[in-house]
């Protein structure tokens, strides 16, 4: 009998995750069963899978404790991958609090949570960090929603913009904008089975005064990249320092800053795009190393 593998997307996603198809047609090469199955479908029986692998439920950040409730109970009756403990880390963008006290090049960050002052929180910001714009975003978010560029003078928009975040009871992050984003893009390196697959480069996604996208996701260009080798050492140096051990799958988003130095924007370790479709090859490589990860019955 087959390996029954479950590809756990959302209803709000289907259709959109382009890694799909060439992953369904992966495992069924490779000999298993692969099907999609939203994750809070509460017909499916998840203990009839061998595997739930998370692909795209690109809608829990808008639902996250029920979502983390769904990770620990589908953790109990398969194996899910990335395991339950990456997912509850990676969640939450307060990670990159960890990144940076382990020394590594992050992105600078403040954060400002429910019921803070706005005010002082960006006055200090931009007493420490001084720059011509900065993005405004949630720390549970995904896809650029709720997500901002602001001019730095513009304080009562970048105000408005925190506060209806703090008052929807939502930590908020603030980061300088790179203004090389804009020609050089962002790099986005994965990594399977431990292993660099692949990389992308992802375009600006936040043009100068857009307000923020009412979609799933903004709309992305995307295109192969070879990293340089500074991007690649960075990238092996998050992951070594990770304490989950090798994970099947993981992706590093790197934009240069001023001095062109490579810089941590977040981790994807829960529900990343991988853009299987750019690196050929890559599909073949997740399917057979998420294979590996059977458990016998």
């Amino acid at each position: 009998m087959k390996a029954a593998i479950a590809l756990v997307s959302a209803r709000a996603a289907r259709g959109l995750d382009e890694d799909m198809a060439p992953l369904l047609a992966a495992f069924a090469t490779a000999g298993a069963h692969a099907e999609i199955a939203d994750w809070d479908d509460e017909a499916v029986d998840w203990g009839r899978f061998r595997i739930a692998l998370l692909r795209s439920a690109w809608d829990y950040t808008e639902r996250l404790p029920e979502f983390l409730a769904w990770v620990e109970r589908t953790a109990a009756l398969t194996t899910l991958l990335n395991p339950a403990p990456v997912v509850r880390w990676s969640a939450d963008k307060h990670y990159l609090q960890a990144l940076a006290g382990g020394g590594l090049p992050v992105v600078a960050t403040a954060f400002a949570e429910p019921g803070a002052d706005a005010q002082p929180v960006l006055r200090q910001f931009l007493t420490q960090h001084p720059c011509a714009e900065l993005v405004v975003k949630p720390a549970v978010g995904a896809g650029a929603r709720d997500t901002r560029r602001h001019a730095c003078e513009a304080s009562a928009e970048t105000l408005t913009h925190i506060q209806g975040l703090l008052a929807a009871r939502r930590s908020v992050m603030l980061q300088p904008y790179f203004h090389g984003v804009d020609t050089h893009g962002e790099t986005a390196l994965i990594f399977i089975a431990g292993r660099f697959s692949h990389a992308i480069r992802k375009g600006p996604l936040l043009p100068p005064g857009a307000p923020p996208t009412d979609a799933l996701f903004a709309p992305e260009q995307i295109s192969a990249r070879t990293p340089g080798a500074d991007e690649l050492a960075v990238a092996e140096r998050v992951l070594a320092q990770l304490p989950f051990g090798e994970l099947l799958y993981a992706r590093v988003d790197l934009i240069r800053d001023a001095a062109h130095t490579p810089c941590i924007l977040e981790l994807e370790l829960a529900e990343p795009s991988l853009f299987l479709s750019h690196a050929p090859g890559s599909a073949a490589r997740l399917a057979a190393a998420t294979l590996t990860r059977l458990v016998p019955r």
